[in-house]
């Protein structure tokens, strides 16, 4: 049986045009100061992850069932409704950290907010920091 391609991949689209296109004013600008906040803590250039996801860095993922692909260390999403932060979601003091983060809604894998005045942007970047050294530990590049 075929392993399901991958819907999130690395495209060549504009990270600054889809950006532009960001309809509501306050989250074009938390998206444009996520870019530096992101970029800043990994290193990495932003590049566009399907549609609509910004994503920093790449690591390989293998599954037990043996589902593999890659996806981006650090990512974000200027949804409609929040800003979605993909983050890992078992990094070391990650609800340690959610406790002091401010205001945030939370899935698995990713967290949502509102508005960046809404939270903590040193506890932001103390948890990007530690979200890209667990994903590293566990994917190490082969």
């Amino acid at each position: 049986m075929a392993q399901a391609k991958n819907k999130t991949v690395e495209t060549t689209d504009s990270v600054v045009e889809f950006l532009d296109s960001v309809v509501d004013e306050t989250k074009r600008k938390d998206s444009l100061r996520l870019v530096e906040i992101i970029k800043t803590e990994t290193g990495f250039e932003p590049r566009m992850w399907g549609a609509s996801i910004i994503g920093f860095g790449s690591y390989h993922y293998r599954y037990e069932s043996g589902r593999e692909g890659e996806a981006p260390l650090v990512g974000f999403s200027p949804r409609k409704n929040e800003l979605a932060l993909y983050l890992a979601h078992n990094f070391d003091g990650r609800e340690e950290l959610l406790r002091k983060f401010g205001k945030h809604k939370g899935g698995k894998a990713c967290i949502y907010v509102k508005k960046l005045t809404d939270i903590d942007e040193g506890i932001l970047r103390q948890m990007i920091t530690a979200s890209v050294s667990w994903t590293r530990k566990k994917y190490p590049a082969s």
